[in-house]
């Protein structure tokens, strides 16, 4: 593959915790490839939305597109960079070995969350949709007392492995592989979200041409399959 000269440049980006698996393995085959260096720092979304808009050093950013839709509007991204990585979708999950609720459906889930003794979710995207689902299903109010939100950064299964949420919600990458977990299923199709995380070069990049050849790399069909393996789609 022809994506840069080999060389002993490292590029760097920033990035959510839903990304940190995927970016991780195709900086390795990016580096493998090429001989370019990808440092990747992995913490919640909305830190690194931050890092980015206070100028952090960082190459290249990558997040749910309405966060890159936000940072392209407050002038922090060049928006002709962008490109789309992967397409990721919600499950559910309980401690491993714990019973698992029907989720075929609207009504199974909405009864599940009814039935849960603590309910986990995440500040994310996934996070924001079910506030959403529970406002429409008119639960919000009777739920309330066992909710518990993950802190930016933790992941939803921390929770569940530490016996602080029986029924947890997040991106599907960021449940799989996780010992001490089942994952029960994904949210049925009729309340399914599908976040479509994004990629762009920073306002304060330093390495221009190996960092555009690094998203060219990741928005290609070489990556596909670490995408995959992962629990995401190709966009």
């Amino acid at each position: 593959m022809d994506y840069a000269a080999r060389t002993s440049i490292e590029v760097t980006g920033i990035g959510s915790m839903a990304t940190r698996q995927i970016l991780a393995r195709l900086a390795t085959q990016f580096e493998r490839d090429t001989g370019c260096r990808a440092a990747i720092t992995s913490v919640g979304g909305v830190e690194a939305a931050r890092r980015v808009q206070a100028g952090e050093a960082f190459d290249f950013v990558v997040l749910a597109s309405d966060a890159i839709d936000r940072l392209a509007a407050d002038g922090c991204i060049d928006p002709g960079s962008r490109v789309d990585i992967a397409r990721s979708h919600v499950a559910i999950a309980v401690a491993a070995g714990a019973p698992q609720p029907d989720v075929s459906s609207e009504d199974a889930v909405r009864n599940a969350i009814l039935r849960a003794g603590r309910i986990g979710y995440s500040t994310g995207p996934s996070g924001t949709h079910l506030k959403r689902l529970f406002a429409h299903w008119g639960i919000d109010d009777a739920i309330a007392s066992r909710i518990v939100q993950a802190p930016p950064g933790v992941p939803v299964a921390t929770l569940i492995t530490n016996g602080d949420v029986d029924l947890g919600f997040q991106q599907l990458s960021e449940l799989m592989h996780v010992p001490g977990i089942d994952i029960v299923g994904p949210l049925p199709p009729a309340i399914q979200i599908v976040t479509v995380f994004s990629a762009a070069t920073c306002r304060a990049m330093h390495e221009r041409q190996a960092t555009q050849q690094f998203l060219t790399f990741m928005a290609s069909p070489h990556a596909d399959s670490i995408k995959r393996e992962h629990g995401m789609e190709p966009a």
